[in-house]
Parts: structure tokens; sequence; C-alpha cells
């Protein structure tokens, strides 16, 4: 059996979804969201944390 010389899925099972490229650009969008979910949970978890010491 002869491989064609392009970039394929390997892991896809099923012989069409061989020939679909990665999702790499889907992954780099969810990494940039859960950033920004970070951020905003550690913003309100110290918010929480410093107006309970206040009050």
């Amino acid at each position: 059996m002869r491989r064609r010389l392009v970039l394929t899925n390997e892991a896809a099972r099923h012989p069409f979804r061989r020939t679909l490229p990665p999702l790499a650009k889907a992954r780099q969008r969810q990494d940039d969201d859960q950033d920004i979910r970070l951020f905003v949970l550690s913003f309100t978890a110290f918010f929480i944390c410093f107006y309970t010491f206040l009050f």
C-alpha cells in the first residue's frame, strides 16, 4: 500500500476523516478562551476574599 505525500490526520479511523486536516485552529481558540476564564475566575476569587476580610 502506497501512502500519499500529504498531511493527514492519522488518528482518524475512517478513510474520509483521514483526508481532512487536523483541527489545530479550533484548539488554539479554545486555549485563548480558557485563559480568559482563568483570569475571570482568579479575579472573582480575589474580590470575594478581599471583600470578606473587609466586612
